[in-house]
């Protein structure tokens, strides 16, 4: 009884240390392949992986909590506080699994991306923009973060504009890839700006926005924007700014200025009134009503809305359809190009003023102690789900 006894603890230990000892080389090597990983998981995942390692190397969280403006550190300390007392070898455990998810992940967009896309534009990271059948397609491809535009995405859809403005192609189509259509404004925009680059983060922009919205208002061919699920903010905005605006039954259109400490942006301060009336505009844009596709339809938002599970399919042939006119010769043997410039024509100069004082009276917001303590709000709420 006494050498069971003896040995019997002796078994045990060995083998829990056997098991850390593996663990702690699992920890190990997914710390290697998380280096290897091209795709940006995410800040959502970056968080919790963040957390974990500090959980799986230091154990519960002691650090003292950050500033409220210090938006990153606020946002990693509440991470690594929410794991509480889970144990290191937990958190070990859960970090293995998270990289090893997403290096399956990365791996499986890899061998679904060798085959290129027939007429893809290289150089996008944020976009899928592609040529063919004489429409240039720019798609939002952030579909891990609901299409939200960063700062890199808002310049290369710039760009995409730019080229698709330039290109042989008749028509041009903006829509998202996944769930989403876009949720707007990545409000990482304002992550990890310190109190004295304020100023400088709401003109630089100010500056970028202008001359986003600039690009759609001075687009030269048609723009049909193919809304294939919720859209939010700025990607709501510039709907205004589309010639036609397709979408599916299941999307539907926010801006909710208000509920941020913002204001309206893409020329719908303008746009909107004209398009729905300014009761139903005011009801959008400063009380933050959310419109299911009908209503927008209704309102005059939205051209056209079809059943979601017949979308894809009756959207991309009409756009084909559109896209075999003759490249010179059109209804009243206007180019397309020529009679958009006729329609916009008149509205351009307007348009562009009601830009730069939309994006005035934006810079004076982002530096509003109200915009500030909404988006602080936003990422508290954000670090506890």
């Amino acid at each position: 009884r006494q050498t069971q006894a003896v040995c019997i603890p002796a078994i045990h230990l060995h083998m829990t240390a056997a098991t850390m000892q593996v663990s702690q080389k699992d920890f190990e090597k997914a710390q290697e392949q998380l280096k290897l990983l091209k795709k940006d998981p995410g800040n959502e995942t970056k968080l919790k992986l963040y957390a974990l390692f500090k959980q799986a190397t230091e154990g519960p969280c002691n650090a003292p909590k950050p500033g409220m403006l210090d938006f990153v550190k606020k946002a990693k300390w509440d991470a690594w506080n929410s794991l509480g007392n889970l144990s290191q070898d937990n958190a070990r455990q859960k970090y293995t699994e998270l990289v090893s998810s997403l290096v399956s992940a990365e791996s499986a967009s890899q061998k679904k991306d060798a085959s290129p896309e027939e007429g893809r534009h290289d150089g996008y990271e944020t976009l899928i923009v592609t040529t063919k059948n004489n429409i240039t397609k720019i798609m939002f491809n952030r579909p891990d973060r609901k299409n939200a535009i960063n700062h890199q995405m808002y310049r290369e859809i710039i760009r995409a504009l730019e080229e698709a403005g330039k290109n042989d192609s008749t028509i041009a189509v903006i829509t998202g890839n996944g769930d989403y259509y876009s949720s707007g404004n990545d409000l990482n925009n304002f992550a990890n700006i310190q109190p004295s680059e304020m100023e400088k983060m709401a003109k630089d922009g100010a500056v970028l926005l202008k001359e986003f919205v600039g690009h759609f208002i001075d687009f030269p061919k048609p723009l049909i924007a193919v809304v294939n699920g919720p859209a939010i903010g700025i990607c709501v905005t510039v709907l205004g700014l589309c010639d036609v605006v397709y979408a599916s039954d299941r999307a539907t259109f926010h801006s909710p200025f208000s509920q941020l400490g913002q204001s309206p942006e893409g020329c719908s301060s303008y746009l909107f009134p004209k398009i729905m009336g300014l009761a139903k505009a005011s009801e959008m844009l400063l009380f933050n009503k959310k419109l299911t596709a009908a209503e927008a339809c209704a309102q005059g938002l939205v051209t056209e809305v079809f059943p979601d599970n017949s979308f894809q399919k009756e959207v991309w042939a009409r756009l084909e359809a559109y896209a075999s006119l003759p490249k010179n010769v059109s209804i009243l043997n206007f180019s397309l190009p020529l009679s958009k410039q006729l329609l916009r024509s008149m509205e351009k100069e307007k348009l562009h003023a009601v830009n730069s004082k939309e994006c005035e009276v934006l810079t004076e917001r982002w530096l509003s102690d109200e915009c500030v303590n909404a988006i602080v709000s936003f990422f508290q709420k954000k670090s506890k789900l």
